[in-house]
C-alpha cells in the first residue's frame, strides 16, 4: 500500500493513514454569502469533510470573509488567472487550490506560495488537461505524460521556494489518460493525491465516469481524498463519493442496502421494497448492512453477510438479523420489520 505524506487541511488530515476524505464544491456564486453558506452546509449534513469554492473576482474574495465566519468545515479557495485573488484568500481559508498553467509567471506563484506559507496552509496544485502550459502540451500533446510533467514542474517550483504543503491533481474528462496520469505520479512523488475524472459530465453519465475512474485508482491504493465532478446538485456528489469508498470497503457510512437484481424467481417486489428501505433508513448514520433478497438462490448467503437480511419463499419469507434466522415473516411485514431491527441497531 502507497503511503503518503500527511497534510493538514483545518480540522482534516489527508494521507498518511488517514481515511479518504470526501471533498466537493459549490456552484453558487461565491458573492452572494448567503446561498453559499446555506449550500455548505446541506454539504456538510451530506457528509461532505471538505468543500471548495471558487474565488473569481474581488466580490466573491469579500464574501468569503463572511462564509469563513459561518462553517467550520475545512475551507479551499479554487483560484484561476488572478494570483493576486490567491493571497488575498489565503488568510480565510485552509488551502488554496491553483492551477499553475493559468496563475501566472514563476514571480506571482512565489508571491502565492509566501502567502501560504504566512497562513500556514497547503496547496493544491490542480493540474487539468484542458489547461496545460503551452510548452508541455506543445512537447507531450493532451496526454497523460503531459498531466504528469505539468504536475512535476510545479512541484518543483513550490519545493524551489521551500514549500512542502502540497496535494497534487492530475484531471482530465478522458477516464483512460486520468488513471494512467495518477499511476504514474504515484511512482514519482509522495505527496497526497486529490482524485477526480473533471468534467464528468452529467449525475447519470458523470456518476459511471467518477466511479470507474475513482475507483480503479482508489482500488490499487492510490488516492487520498476524491472528488466526484458532476454537473447536477453538490449533494449528489456526496452521495457517489460516499457510495464509491463504501462499495471498496474503504470507509462505511450509514446503512449499505443490497438487494438481487430480480428475475422470475423473485417471491416479492425487490425494486419496491429496496426502494422504500432505502428512503427510509438514509438519516441513520450508524454502519448498517441490510440484504433484500428475492429468492433462496443466493438469498441466504447474503442475507448470513449483512447485519439485517430478508430471502424470499414461496409462502412466506426468512427474516434474518446478525447470519441466524429470527423468524418467517409475510410479504405486507418486511418494511416494517426490517426498519424495526435497523431502528434497534441504530439505537444500541
Amino acid at each position: 500500500m502507497r503511503t503518503t505524506k500527511e497534510i493538514k487541511i483545518g480540522n482534516i488530515s489527508i494521507g498518511g493513514n488517514n481515511p479518504i476524505a470526501i471533498q466537493s464544491m459549490t456552484n453558487t456564486l461565491t458573492r452572494d454569502a448567503d446561498k453559499t453558506i446555506g449550500q455548505i452546509k446541506q454539504l456538510e449534513e451530506a457528509g461532505c469533510e471538505i468543500v471548495r469554492v471558487s474565488v473569481p473576482d474581488t466580490e466573491s474574495l469579500e464574501a468569503l470573509k463572511i462564509i469563513r465566519k459561518n462553517t467550520s468545515l475545512p475551507l479551499v479557495a479554487d483560484i484561476h488567472f488572478d494570483y493576486k485573488l490567491a493571497i488575498g484568500a489565503a488568510k480565510y481559508v485552509d488551502k488554496l487550490r491553483i492551477n499553475p498553467g493559468n496563475i501566472g509567471d514563476e514571480e506571482k506563484i512565489k508571491q502565492v506560495v509566501n502567502a501560504a506559507k504566512e497562513n500556514g496552509i497547503p496547496l493544491r496544485i490542480g493540474v487539468n488537461l484542458g489547461s496545460l502550459e503551452k510548452d508541455i502540451e506543445k512537447n507531450y500533446g493532451l496526454t497523460a505524460k503531459a498531466l504528469v510533467e505539468s504536475a512535476l514542474k510545479n512541484i518543483k517550483l513550490l519545493e524551489d521556494n521551500n514549500f512542502y504543503d502540497i496535494v497534487v491533481s492530475l484531471k482530465a474528462s478522458d477516464v483512460p489518460k486520468t488513471i494512467k496520469a495518477y499511476q504514474m505520479i504515484s511512482k514519482l512523488t509522495n505527496y497526497p493525491l486529490h482524485l477526480g475524472i473533471t468534467e464528468s459530465g452529467s449525475l447519470f453519465t458523470g456518476t459511471i465516469k467518477s466511479s470507474v475512474g475513482i475507483g480503479s485508482l482508489l482500488s490499487q491504493g492510490i488516492g487520498d481524498t476524491i472528488r466526484v465532478s458532476l454537473s447536477a446538485d453538490p449533494v449528489e456528489e456526496i452521495k457517489v463519493a460516499k457510495q464509491i469508498l463504501q462499495s471498496l470497503n474503504l470507509r462505511r457510512f450509514g446503512v449499505e442496502v443490497t438487494a438481487c437484481p430480480t428475475c422470475a424467481r423473485s417471491n416479492f417486489d425487490v425494486a419496491k421494497i429496496t426502494t422504500e428501505i432505502e428512503e427510509a433508513t438514509k438519516h441513520i448514520k450508524t454502519p448498517l448492512k441490510i440484504a433484500i433478497m428475492g429468492c433462496a438462490v443466493n438469498g441466504p448467503g447474503e442475507a448470513k453477510e449483512a447485519d439485517i437480511g430478508i430471502v424470499g419463499g414461496k409462502d412466506s419469507h426468512l427474516l434474518y438479523k446478525n447470519g441466524e434466522i429470527l423468524q418467517k415473516i409475510q410479504e405486507n411485514e418486511i418494511i416494517e420489520r426490517i426498519l424495526k431491527e435497523a431502528k434497534d441497531e441504530h439505537q444500541n
